[in-house]
């Protein structure tokens, strides 16, 4: 997994300074993916360090991801998942051409048991995902982690991680307001990598 891992981060580093096309504002989701199926934009290494020790600790039945792009964050999630020797993740992208690429890195890493990758929209592909949830990562689209979340939250067993990436985003402040909100049910908490994470418990 290691040398996988390695050699997508050296990939994604070098992505980070080339130039990617702006989706204009009222660009769908699939539009955006479609104009961004080459950008990583992978969740940080200490992110993906955070990831699999909560993995770890929370030892979840399920793991659900929404926003896979190359197969980082999921390799952790996966690896986590495999070292517990039980428990399985189930991940959804809306780029095929990710879609493809992650299957074959997973594959590489021989972690492709431990994952079924769902391709299409996420509220379509996550509707019939089965609980309890243990652990959710949210990275997908950043408009789209509040309502994946009330999509799944009646399957979230009590005291299910929620995790969601790049929170300093201006456009995940309905998030946060959601999460923070206690009435809401979570017990939250912002933890300080690249562009933050928010760790919410289902209390």
């Amino acid at each position: 997994m290691r040398t996988v891992l390695d050699r997508l981060r050296a990939a994604a580093d070098l992505d980070e300074d080339r130039p990617h096309p702006r989706p204009d504002a009222d660009a769908s989701a699939q539009e955006r993916a479609d104009l961004l199926a080459e950008a990583y934009m992978p969740v940080s290494a200490r992110g993906g360090d955070l990831l699999y020790a909560l993995t770890r600790a929370a030892r979840p039945e399920r793991v659900v991801e929404f926003g896979t792009s190359y197969g980082i964050s999921t390799l952790y999630l996966a690896s986590a998942v495999a070292d517990n020797g039980a428990g399985h993740v189930v991940t959804t992208e809306l780029s095929t051409v990710k879609v493809a690429a992650a299957r074959a890195n997973l594959a590489e890493a021989g972690l492709s048991d431990a994952v079924t990758v769902l391709s299409g929209d996420a509220l379509a592909t996550l509707a019939d995902v089965p609980g309890p949830i243990g652990l959710l990562l949210l990275d997908g689209w950043k408009d789209l982690c509040l309502p994946v979340l009330r999509l799944l939250e009646d399957r979230l067993a009590p005291g299910a991680l929620v995790i969601a990436d790049d929170v300093s985003f201006p456009t995940m402040a309905p998030y946060l307001d959601y999460v923070r909100d206690p009435a809401s049910g979570y017990v939250s908490v912002e933890f300080p990598v690249d562009d933050g994470m928010e760790i919410s418990c289902r209390a």
